[in-house]
Parts: structure tokens; C-alpha cells; sequence
């Protein structure tokens, strides 16, 4: 076994080094899901273009099942990702993913509508989610191992933060644009060609992000083990199946609280409730604007009580409110943001808490593998059908059972918090302790 001290780069140590380095990654996280976010922002513009069926419904339903096709290819973006980042490291992995992303969204803006291609129409646009899909599982993993080994020990959940303000600010980005195009194009305009720009400049946005992240150096954590042998990703998940099944139960009630508070209901708002559009992505906008300032203070209580405290506070809250949250939630834009901004608070405890956690229950030359597969295959099975089947089960006359369906995940989840007691993070710890006693030699020295 070597046993000689990681030569680890300073400069990425320093408050400063590490503050720039999230900046670069967040500013790439933050085009990503801009463009993933996009597709369901439009989808009831979308659903006429490539599913001319003649009812509003089942457009919306249609465009939501290619929604859900995109999570289904998260999985394996996951894992190739993942285990691309065990490999090469966690910034080539995180400007493979907004390659992809790019070539997405560049896809689904050409791709012509149904009158002009046929079948061909959807066809292209499935491929596309599935491009995107294999993206977005990818850069999940990759931009929280890149967090999660940048951060001092005890800012992680600050830093956490980051993820999540990104990722917000991407939606919320997607979000105002849709807004402005609704205000300044006529529906027959929208239709038309005024859906195709927001992916343009996603596809644009991307390329951004890419170029941005050239400036990523690797963690040093990942650099003390660069010259170890590396397992193929499904040894990992063989060799550690109680820590990949914590890992999904860890996602299990999130990725569907998330996709069903943050994403989609701004448009249940619009199609069940009658809110008019511009009401509903108003309500939508002010929402995150308050979880983005709330998610630092979120992340320092992280830091302060731990991640357990702030995980159970997140599955309890859930099962205790979402029969409520959806009881007092109707045509009102008022109680849509209401809805949306205690869900969302809510939500951020988990947003803050969960990466570290969940990142340090594998060891480096693992890390991005073992969360990358159990993570994306959880979001694709319960996050990306959330939508699909709050629709289906409104059209069966039983949208009541949904809220339940929720409450029942997030149990599940809050059993997998109250088991959690801490995970060992030796490798992160070990790394850090040389960089700051290397730092400190140094400025002796000096």
C-alpha cells in the first residue's frame, strides 16, 4: 500500500480557490438544468407541435410521457458518467455533460414539427430527451462529488447550497423566459417558431457552461487517488449493495417532492385550477427567488446541527404536509406561491444535507459510481413519472390519491434518515489535513 502523503495543490484549498471553483461549476450547473427545465415549462406549447391529437389534455399528457422518456435515460447517464468521472475526474465529467446537454437542446430547436416530418417529429424530439436525459443523470453526480470533495469539512452544507442555488437559478432563468415570450409573441407566433429560441439559447448556454468549466481543476481529493486502480462501476454497485439501496432511499420522497413542487406545479396550476399563465409562472418566479436567498442559511444550519436534524425535519415535514399543501392550493396565485415557498423551504433541508451524506458513504475512487446509478435510477422511476401520473390519475377522477402517494415516499425516506448516523469520510479528511498542514508549512516557511 502507498503510504507517501498526497501531494495536494493548495491553491484549491484556500477559502478563496474554492469559493471561484464552485463559481465555475455553478455557473455550468445552472446552464444545464436551464435547458432541462425548458421542456416542461413549454409543454403545453409543445404538445400541438408533435402530438396533434386536438385535445389539450392529451397533449400535455403526450409531451409528459417524452418528459418521463428523458428520466429514463438518467440512469445510464449516471452510471457512464459517473464512472467517467472515477476515471478521468470530476471536471471532465462535468464538460461531458454539458456537451450533451448542449446537443439536446440544439435537437429539440431544429427538430420540425408534426405537419412538416410526420412521425419523424416525435421520433427526433424522444431522442433528444434521451440525450438530455443521459446529461442531466451525469451532472447530478458530478457537480455534487465536485462540491462535496472541494468543501472545507465543516462548510459542506454550506457549500451544498451551491447545487441547489444553481440549479434554481437555471430553472428560474428558464422560467422568466418563458414569461417574456408569452408577453411578447401571439400564441400563433408561440406556436409557430417562438418555442424554438428558448432552446437555441439553451444549446448556447451550454456551450457557455462548457467554456467556463475549462477553468475546473480536479479536487485534491480525487488527485491523491488519480494513480489508483479503478474498479469497473458495476463491481462497485456489486461489492456495496447496502450502501447503494441507502443511497436510493436517501432519494426516494425528494426527487419526487422536487419535480412535483419546483417543475410541474406551476402547469397543474394552469391546466386543473384554471390560473391563467402568466399568473402561474409569476407565482412560480417569486417561489424560488425566496429558496435561493433561504439556501445558505439552510446550508449553515446544516453545518451547525448536522445532516440528520435537517433530513428527518425535510421527510417529516413532508408526510406530515402534503395533504395540505395540495388542500389549500387552487386558482389563486397567492396560494400558489404560498404552496410552492413551503414546499421549497421545506425541501431545502434535504438540498443542503443530502450530498455530503450520501457522497461520503463511498470512498473516492467509488464515489461518483456508487451515487451516480442508484441516484438517477431512483429520479427517473419516481421524479420523472411524477408529473405523468398526477395527470393520469386526474384523468381517472382521483387526483386526490396523488398527495398520498407523496406522503408514502417520503415515509419511506424518513425511515432511511432515522437509520443514518454519520459516515466516515477518512478520505476527505486525510487529504485536507495534508493541503492545510502543506499550507501552513509553507507560510512558516515564508
Amino acid at each position: 500500500m502507498n503510504t507517501t502523503a498526497p501531494v495536494v495543490d493548495v491553491r484549491t484549498t484556500t477559502g478563496g480557490g474554492r469559493l471561484r471553483q464552485i463559481l465555475l461549476a455553478s455557473l455550468g450547473n445552472a446552464a444545464e438544468w436551464f435547458d432541462w427545465t425548458m421542456y416542461v415549462t413549454f409543454a403545453a406549447v409543445l404538445g400541438p407541435q408533435f402530438f396533434p391529437s386536438g385535445s389539450g389534455a392529451t397533449n400535455v399528457l403526450q409531451t409528459l410521457s417524452v418528459f418521463a422518456v428523458g428520466f429514463l435515460f438518467r440512469p445510464v447517464g449516471g452510471l457512464l458518467i459517473g464512472a467517467y468521472c472515477d476515471r478521468r475526474g470530476r471536471g471532465a465529467g462535468l464538460r461531458l455533460s454539458l456537451l450533451m446537454m448542449a446537443g439536446g437542446s440544439l435537437m429539440i430547436a431544429l427538430t420540425p414539427a408534426h405537419g412538416t416530418a410526420g412521425v419523424l417529429s416525435p421520433a427526433l424530439l424522444v431522442a433528444a430527451r434521451a440525450l438530455q436525459g443521459l446529461s442531466a443523470g451525469g451532472e447530478s453526480t458530478a457537480m455534487s462529488t465536485f462540491v462535496t470533495e472541494t468543501a472545507p469539512r465543516r462548510r459542506r452544507g454550506l457549500y451544498s447550497s451551491a447545487i441547489y442555488i444553481s440549479t434554481t437559478f437555471g430553472t428560474l432563468t428558464a422560467t422568466f423566459l418563458a414569461l417574456i415570450l408569452r408577453n411578447t409573441l401571439t400564441p400563433g407566433q408561440l406556436g409557430d417558431w417562438g418555442w424554438r429560441v428558448p432552446f437555441a439559447l439553451g444549446a448556447l448556454f451550454a456551450l457557455y457552461g462548457w467554456w467556463m468549466r475549462r477553468g475546473v481543476r480536479e479536487t485534491p481529493v480525487f488527485d491523491a487517488e488519480r494513480e489508483r486502480q479503478h474498479r469497473p462501476a458495476w463491481r462497485v454497485l456489486r461489492s456495496h449493495p447496502h450502501r447503494v439501496l441507502r443511497v436510493a432511499g436517501f432519494s426516494l420522497g425528494a426527487t419526487v417532492v422536487y419535480y412535483t413542487f419546483a417543475t410541474y406545479l406551476p402547469l397543474y396550476a394552469q391546466v386543473h385550477d384554471g390560473l391563467p399563465a402568466n399568473a402561474a409562472l409569476w407565482a412560480s418566479i417569486a417561489a424560488q427567488v425566496v429558496f435561493m436567498a433561504a439556501l445558505p442559511l439552510l446550508g449553515v444550519a446544516t453545518d451547525r446541527f448536522g445532516p440528520r436534524p435537517m433530513l428527518l425535519a425535510f421527510g417529516g415535514g413532508f408526510v406530515c404536509m402534503t395533504p395540505i399543501l395540495f388542500g389549500v392550493m387552487s386558482g389563486s396565485a397567492v396560494r400558489l406561491f404560498a404552496v410552492m415557498t413551503a414546499a421549497l423551504l421545506l425541501f431545502g433541508c434535504y438540498a443542503t444535507a443530502a450530498p455530503a451524506a450520501t457522497l461520503q458513504m463511498f470512498p473516492t475512487a467509488l464515489r461518483s459510481s456508487g451515487v451516480g446509478l442508484p441516484y438517477a435510477l431512483t429520479v427517473a422511476l419516481f421524479g420523472g413519472t411524477a408529473p405523468y401520473l398526477n395527470e393520469y390519475l386526474s384523468g381517472l377522477g382521483h387526483a386526490a390519491w396523488y398527495p398520498w402517494y407523496v406522503v408514502g415516499l417520503c415515509a419511506v425516506s424518513t425511515v432511511f434518515f432515522f437509520r443514518f448516523r454519520g459516515t466516515g469520510d477518512t478520505d476527505l479528511t486525510a487529504v485536507e489535513d495534508t493541503g492545510r498542514a502543506r499550507a501552513a508549512g509553507g507560510v512558516a516557511r515564508g
